[in-house]
């Protein structure tokens, strides 16, 4: 029989030799695995397809605040410009030469001598006379009249017409001639004989 001694002894060895076995290293073949490449190519397709629709939105809502912007420009430009123009045109009839001549004409008068109210005595300084056409103030002086040699009478010159071809053939044809060949014609022999001197 065995000696109880020995028989740990063997099962320690017994469960190291099972571990060392277990610890050893041992190549494993190598197992290929495939990712399925249908949802990548789906996800980055998406993606592309996105950008480019995003890109395009981005583009037309800049082109369309552009023709907002111009267009406001414009709006701008012309309001500024008409009230440039009606500025222009308060400052003509605010105008106080503008204001007299419009008042001349409707018949109001200039007085020649101005009387002054004081304002704290109720009293008037001045002359007081009546205002009257002939003696009022002219608001624009008279036209200067043109010396004579810078307005001359105008010189009439009548030239007489050139007869036509007609009224020639006419006139010699009553004479008893033999009416002259039109000067374009004449111009088309000249040039004949010319050619055939060659």
């Amino acid at each position: 029989m065995s000696s109880p001694a020995l028989q740990p002894r063997t099962r320690v060895t017994r469960i190291a030799q099972e571990a060392v076995d277990r610890a050893r290293l041992t190549v494993v073949p190598r197992v290929r695995s495939r990712a399925p490449r249908v949802p990548f190519v789906t996800l980055v397709s998406l993606v592309l397809l996105g950008g480019i629709v995003g890109l395009l939105l981005f583009n037309t809502s800049m082109q369309q605040a552009s023709f907002a912007a111009s267009s406001l420009e414009n709006q701008a430009d012309t309001l500024a410009a008409r009230e440039q123009t009606l500025r222009m045109e308060l400052d003509e009839l605010r105008d106080p030469q503008r204001v007299a001549t419009q008042a001349q004409q409707m018949g109001m008068v200039i007085p020649s001598a101005p009387v002054f109210l004081d304002l704290e005595s109720g009293t008037t300084s001045g002359v007081r006379t009546p205002a009257t056409r002939e003696n009022s103030i002219q608001l624009q002086p008279p036209a200067p009249i043109k010396p004579a040699n810078l307005a001359p009478a105008p010189i009439l010159v009548e030239v007489p017409a050139t007869p036509t071809a007609e009224e020639q053939a006419a006139a010699a044809a009553a004479a008893g001639e033999q009416p002259t060949a039109q000067p374009e014609q004449q111009v088309r022999q000249g040039k004949n004989r010319k050619n055939r001197n060659r």
